[in-house]
């Protein structure tokens, strides 16, 4: 990606791919620590266990989705602290740079918002 300062060692596809299959492990094996995986107690038994899986997996997908959300604010504002404007920050999150101005508002120095000033001409 130009003006990102880093370059993939493996195609986007095959990024996400990784990337898909590592959380859902992680996914799978935090819900299993995390939570007593019972029959639900508004239905009919499941012996299995099948539909107390499925859903301590989806409730843990929830919580790696928010923690995502929370390193990724946090990624972006040490992005900012080491240099990178607007334009670099976006690139690498795959928005546009008024994208993340609109996301992460006054992160890149010198940046905050500042309604126009009115002159005598503007009056």
């Amino acid at each position: 990606m130009p003006g990102t300062h880093f370059s993939p060692r493996l195609a986007e596809s095959e990024i996400s791919a990784m990337v898909e299959g590592a959380l859902a492990g992680l996914a799978h094996r935090l819900a299993h620590r995390s939570f007593r995986l019972l029959p639900a107690a508004d239905g009919p038994a499941d012996p299995d266990g099948a539909r107390a899986e499925a859903l301590a997996y989806l409730h843990m997908l929830v919580h790696l989705q928010r923690a995502v959300q929370r390193l990724t604010d946090r990624a972006a504002e040490e992005a900012a602290r080491t240099g990178a404007g607007y334009p670099q920050i976006g690139r690498a999150c795959e928005m546009s740079r008024q994208g993340a101005r609109n996301r992460w508002p006054g992160i890149v120095h010198g940046t905050t918002h500042q309604p126009p000033k009115h002159t005598e001409r503007s009056r």
